[in-house]
């Protein structure tokens, strides 16, 4: 509990940095008037939205109003929907991460087992193998990817949808698509990891002891190798939601992705800054997680 009250203490100077961060996003992007006045609007028409926006405020006097809206959720109207951003992005939020999520799941289902092969059969066929698709797997972009599943499995082989998100088979596709690349980068983890582990003295007392090989690699072996998988996974799952925004356009999945790109083409800053903080403060909370299983997978950590 003590480092988990000291872990919400860092998040408040990095929330602080994020505000910072998105509410300059504004003006990063350009004056705002001008994309939202048509081209004959004069320097009248200027004024009254400049004054009704607050930007005719000083920056800090801007910067404590956005605040002060941020805290009761109010990220501004959408100049596209015409509806609350916030309520844009919390409605496409669970769709971006249900996928994340099922990619995620692809991920481990594929790298563990293949992590650990890779390490008990070290300098074979089979481990150089393994080694080497993942390689090409985290060479390949997520787009190329897609688009090979789709002319695979639903051009020339029609076996599953390639758009929408109705029922669970939609979402095979996406998933293996964005999965593919985390996947490689585990294997890769959990074999040299595995290969660490498997020459430490507890394990070689624990075949002295005469126990079978397939409880000496599940028990000894695979659990103190999870734990740079852990690592790997906590700080990649922000990264999947990012790297959503390719695979949502390349399958039409109704995202924050596929809102986030087109708020990008339609200068729709309301939405770009709502989805950008929720990004980062999910983020943020799954980097805490991360350090909270740290602690369950191992008791010998400690954080001082």
């Amino acid at each position: 509990m003590a480092f988990i009250k000291r872990s919400f203490l860092q998040i408040v100077p990095t929330l602080f940095i994020l505000t910072l961060i998105v509410f300059g996003l504004v003006y990063v992007a350009g004056d705002p008037v001008v994309s939202m006045l048509p081209e004959n609007a004069t320097q009248e028409d200027r004024a009254v939205l400049e004054k009704a926006l607050g930007l005719n405020e000083p920056f800090y006097v801007q910067y404590v109003n956005y605040i002060k809206d941020l805290v009761t959720g109010n990220f501004g109207q959408s100049l596209q929907y015409q509806e609350p951003a916030l309520d844009l992005v919390m409605e496409r939020l669970p769709a971006t991460l249900a996928l994340s999520l099922m990619a995620l799941g692809v991920a481990i289902v594929i790298s563990i087992p293949l992590g650990i092969f890779a390490a008990l059969k070290r300098n074979t066929v089979l481990d150089f193998l393994i080694s080497g698709v993942s390689i090409v797997g985290k060479a390949m972009p997520n787009y190329w990817i897609g688009i090979m599943l789709i002319l695979f499995f639903a051009v020339i082989i029609p076996i599953f949808p390639v758009s929408g998100a109705e029922s669970p088979i939609h979402f095979v596709l996406p998933a293996v698509t964005l999965g593919v690349a985390l996947a490689a980068e585990i294997t890769r983890l959990i074999r040299g990891s595995v290969l660490e582990v498997i020459e430490q003295d507890f394990v070689q007392t624990a075949r002295s002891k005469g126990q079978k090989e397939i409880i000496v690699i599940l028990r000894h072996v695979f659990l103190n190798s999870l734990i740079p998988a852990v690592t790997i996974i906590g700080l990649q799952f922000p990264q999947l939601i990012g790297g959503a925004i390719v695979v949502e356009t390349v399958f039409s999945w109704p995202g924050v992705g596929r809102l986030l790109l087109s708020s990008i083409e339609t200068g729709d800053m309301a939405v770009v800054q709502a989805i950008v903080f929720i990004i980062a403060l999910i983020t943020i909370v799954a980097n805490l997680l991360t350090d909270a299983v740290y602690r369950i997978l191992d008791p010998r950590i400690k954080y001082k």
